[in-house]
């Protein structure tokens, strides 16, 4: 096989321009193009790049049916916004062309599943960036939970906070909830069997805001400011997620509570993202006593999470290594939850089993 990638990336917004840096860093890939329909963007990424060695030969083009017929590009890398992945998910595996999309994979279970299985008829590879998965403190989070740091698990919350950026095509449970859902999956090597969710919205309200029922976020209906997801495990596990862009008290942290303790990722610790609190509660007599507390911070491996997404994608490319940390089904897992949130939460927090 080649030992370089060519490829081209659709997007250069924020994450479109870490993306773009990833992979001209990369020796493994050889940027070609850059898609931006937005001549404003367009023109701040070339200024942004231009002391990049190879950069001078990257085109950067408006019209993406350029990319298509372009045989010197294998694989597309796709950071627009969710409403488009679709559309432009299909044209490039119809084009021959492997993928790697930001997340969601799109804004409907029936096209991810559409797209999976294209995927598939045609051979070419379809990865999600679900850039957690590859977050080293979520990694040494799954080997301290193999090894049974905490005990039996108990329950599960988290929290994603922050005042702003307010977005106006989809509500704060598809903007962030899917990174805590990825998070807890990966950890717990399960899917929720059953959630709810509630919200409230005040700053887009819309018409009938929350009262419409609806598999994906609906603007029309106003788009929730404020949700509280509650996610139902087998076993009698339950996470709690708390997610607002209404709150300057930013917060970035999830926990497993256990028998024997509590494992912490707090991307707001300075001093260390991933702690493991030990501690238990022993019998004496009628009360419940504090034992065999400690805290331990858990040492991380380096190396940017975005840059590991870069690496595994060509590495499935090239390679064929497997992509099933972030694969397309898993990608239609994680849209199937919050489809089903958002019937949940347009009904005011009612139950709903998850097929």
């Amino acid at each position: 096989m080649t030992d370089r990638l060519g490829l081209a990336v659709f997007g250069a917004g924020r994450w479109g321009t870490h993306l773009i840096r990833n992979f001209l860093e990369h020796p493994r890939s050889h940027l070609k193009a850059v898609v931006e329909t937005n001549p404003d963007l367009l023109a701040a990424v070339g200024d942004r790049f231009a002391s990049y060695p190879g950069w001078a030969e990257v085109q950067r083009v408006s019209d993406r049916r350029s990319i298509w017929g372009n045989p010197d590009i294998g694989a597309v890398v796709i950071a627009t916004p969710a409403a488009s992945h679709f559309e432009l998910v299909r044209s490039a595996l119809l084009a021959g062309k492997h993928v790697l999309v930001e997340k969601p994979l799109t804004l409907d279970v029936a096209e991810c599943e559409d797209l999976c299985t294209l995927a598939q008829r045609v051979d070419r590879r379809l990865m999600v960036d679900h850039t957690y998965l590859f977050h080293p403190a979520v990694e040494a989070g799954a080997k301290a939970l193999q090894s049974g740091a905490i005990g039996d698990r108990r329950y599960g919350y988290a929290a994603r906070t922050h005042l702003g950026p307010v977005r106006q095509d989809v509500d704060a449970l598809w903007d962030l909830a899917i990174h805590d859902i990825a998070i807890f999956n990966h950890w717990l090597q399960s899917t929720p069997i059953a959630l709810q969710a509630k919200g409230q919205t005040w700053l887009q309200r819309g018409r009938g805001a929350g009262l419409e029922v609806t598999d994906r976020p609906s603007p029309a209906a106003g788009l929730a400011d404020l949700v509280w997801l509650t996610l139902y495990y087998p076993e009698q596990f339950t996470a709690t997620i708390h997610l607002a862009w209404h709150n300057p008290d930013r917060a970035r942290r999830l926990a497993l509570v256990g028998t024997r303790g509590t494992l912490v990722f707090d991307e707001m610790n300075a001093r260390s993202p991933l702690t493991l609190w030990a501690g238990s509660l022993e019998q004496s007599g009628s009360q419940w006593l504090p034992c065999n507390q400690s805290e331990q911070l858990i040492e991380l491996a380096s190396g940017e999470p975005l840059g590991q997404v870069c690496d595994q994608f060509l590495a499935g490319v090239l390679d064929g290594a497997p992509l099933d940390r972030s694969d397309g089904s898993i990608g239609t897992a994680l849209v199937r939850l919050l489809a089903a949130a958002s019937r949940s939460l347009a009904r005011q927090g009612e139950l709903v089993w998850v097929a």
